[in-house]
């Protein structure tokens, strides 16, 4: 099952450890640690690669926070983390850190099920992300104003909107900031008039959960796994571990098996699409 829950035991002042499914603040001090931070995309996916190897190497403990990409980048290059999450491709500035390739998705747009726009072009969406459009009503049979929702500043996923759509932070008007997927997902549920951006493999598992949200196709290309495995939908990305050398040890051995075909069934599990 996905949706693995994330633990943050920050507010103790403690450490999360995560240990073949079982969860302590603190832990062993004779464990080999591995600290892992950055994208929340890739979080889940990661907490549930931590418990399986864990299983296998039980005087390990690898401990997995969020805080967006940008966290990631920044942690393994102050040493902070032994391994970042970061759910884009780097930058060219980013290139003193190793980008160690997981897997697959994409980003689609997302409504409320009870809306009844069927389907949005990308001027359109510019449209409405940027303030020209603010009523359901001009786009179609919809009616009530937009909720424009966005995500914050260090999100790859923002990253990744503003430049398929070639826009700027500062052409966003945004109603709601948020920070993960599932706050996308739970602004969207609360709000049937919302509109927001998330990844695809959160947003399959939802709706196959049962959550009352739509993929909207990009153009005329279905949001789906199938397509981000194909390359057939134009709006994806790379799923990367990074670091700041070449890993050894602890770090070395776990990003091979996160890269193995071991680890395949987790990644679909995740809905996202395994290298």
């Amino acid at each position: 099952m996905r949706q693995p829950v994330i633990w943050l035991c920050e507010k103790l002042g403690l450490t999360l450890a995560i240990s073949a499914g079982l969860v302590a603040c603190g832990g062993d001090d004779n464990a080999q640690r591995l600290q892992i931070t950055g994208s929340s995309t890739i979080a889940p996916l990661l907490v549930e690669l931590a418990k399986s190897y864990e299983q296998e190497h039980p005087n390990t403990r690898i401990d997995v926070q969020t805080g967006g990409s940008a966290r990631g980048i920044a942690d393994s290059r102050q040493g902070l983390a032994d391994i970042g999450m970061v759910s884009r491709d780097l930058k060219s500035q980013e290139q003193d850190l190793i980008a160690h390739p997981l897997a697959r998705d994409g980003i689609a747009m997302i409504l409320h099920k009870n809306n009844s726009v069927s389907e949005l072009t990308e001027q359109q969406i510019v449209s409405i992300y940027t303030g020209e459009t603010k009523s359901w009503s001009e786009l179609g049979p919809g009616d009530g104003m937009i909720s424009v929702v966005s995500k914050a500043e260090g999100r790859s996923t923002l990253e990744l909107f503003l430049s398929y759509f070639k826009l700027k932070s500062s052409d966003i008007k945004a109603h709601s900031i948020i920070g993960d997927n599932e706050q996308a997902i739970k602004t969207v549920l609360a709000n049937p008039r919302a509109i927001a951006y998330v990844s695809i493999g959160t947003a399959e598992y939802s709706v196959e959960q049962g959550v009352s949200i739509r993929l909207l196709a990009n153009e005329t290309v279905e949001a789906s796994t199938e397509n981000v495995a194909n390359r057939s939908f134009p709006l994806s990305r790379t799923l990367n571990l990074v670091t700041l050398n070449k890993p050894t040890g602890l770090a070395a051995d776990f990003i091979a098996f996160a890269q193995s075909p071991a680890a395949y069934p987790l990644i679909e599990r995740q809905y996202f699409v395994p290298l």
